[in-house]
């Protein structure tokens, strides 16, 4: 290792955790918590903007975090058994989401069956609202993945980069390789990807008026398309892996990019523009039914229906027309 590499190199904390009083504050939960609340306050301000009524999106929250939470660790450990029920170990600690473990697939897999059954039950429809939250998850999990730098996990193969990630002697040494060596932070790449991410989907939003679930496609391809060179620098073991000669979560990752390259072309085909309704028939603030204070408190002092209010910000499209 260079001395280059060592001056430059990221610092891993020396602990993830922090105590106030006898309340342990972990790092790695503090990373989601900070993630879901960015999601839903982006999610909020361009659903309001596509004509949906404030406080609907913090409605589908209580039902997708939960479901995503649950989904994201089955994922990690159905796939990583060995874990919690291997030789010599604690089936118990599978439920010790808090020491870090959580699979996206399987959270944005069960985090979106959350979804559907909360618009269900709002009278929203799902693609509509799926778009508008679809960049508000980018970086949730931006945010999220600093979470595995407070754990010092799921880094990369070694390099002598001067941004290699320096981590504790016994985290190299149980990885298997000797102390002092740096290695690829994985987490900082999958993290500025995201926020990369972000800005595309939003520019292509307000640019072209995506709708009937385009958003969403674009999302699955350029995310899986940075996950699957991610996951190859990446040197941590899963049960399901090397099928092929590729890691499982790679083929994953062309997977669902195939199949969000074809629901976006799909989609521009059968429905060309964005849709005009995003509340079920007789649903929505227009209707009177689960209608909003806000919305009644405009109409009264305006003398006519309110309009829907849209957010001054460059993660909404302001219902811009282009040509």
């Amino acid at each position: 290792m260079t001395a280059l590499t060592t001056v430059l190199s990221i610092p891993s904390p020396s602990s993830g955790i922090w105590y106030l009083g006898p309340l342990p504050l972990r790092g790695y939960a503090l990373a989601i918590i900070l993630g879901i609340v960015a999601a839903i306050w982006i999610g909020e301000r361009r659903w309001v903007a596509r004509g949906g009524r404030a406080g609907d999106i913090q409605d589908i929250a209580i039902w997708a975090v939960p479901f995503g939470l649950v989904g994201g660790r089955l994922y990690h450990v159905l796939t990583d058994h060995d874990l919690y029920f291997g030789a010599g170990q604690h089936p118990i600690e599978a439920l010790y989401v808090w020491k870090g473990g959580l699979g996206v697939w399987g959270s944005i897999a069960l985090g979106a069956v959350g979804a559907i059954i909360a618009a269900k039950r709002k009278g929203i429809k799902l693609l509509p609202v799926l778009d508008a939250m679809a960049p508000g998850v980018l970086v949730a999990q931006a945010i999220g993945r600093w979470g595995n730098w407070f754990n010092q996990e799921l880094f990369g193969r070694p390099t002598d980069l001067p941004w290699g990630l320096s981590v504790s002697d016994d985290t190299a040494v149980r990885a298997g390789y000797p102390s002092g060596t740096t290695f690829h932070p994985t987490f900082l790449y999958e993290s500025l990807w995201c926020l990369a991410a972000f800005g595309i989907l939003v520019w292509a939003d307000r640019r072209f008026r995506l709708g009937y679930g385009r958003v969403v496609a674009l999302y699955i391809m350029i995310y899986t398309l940075g996950r699957g060179w991610i996951e190859m620098l990446r040197i941590d073991t899963v049960e399901l892996e090397d099928v092929g000669g590729l890691r499982f979560n790679v083929w994953t990752s062309l997977v669902l990019f195939v199949a969000g390259l074809v629901w976006f072309v799909v989609s521009a085909r059968r429905h060309p523009g964005r849709e005009e309704q995003v509340y079920a028939e007789g649903r929505g603030p227009e209707t009177g039914s689960d209608t909003d204070s806000a919305a009644e408190m405009d109409s009264s002092t305006s003398g006519g229906p309110a309009e829907p209010r849209e957010a001054d910000d460059p993660t909404t499209d302001r219902g811009q027309e282009h040509p």
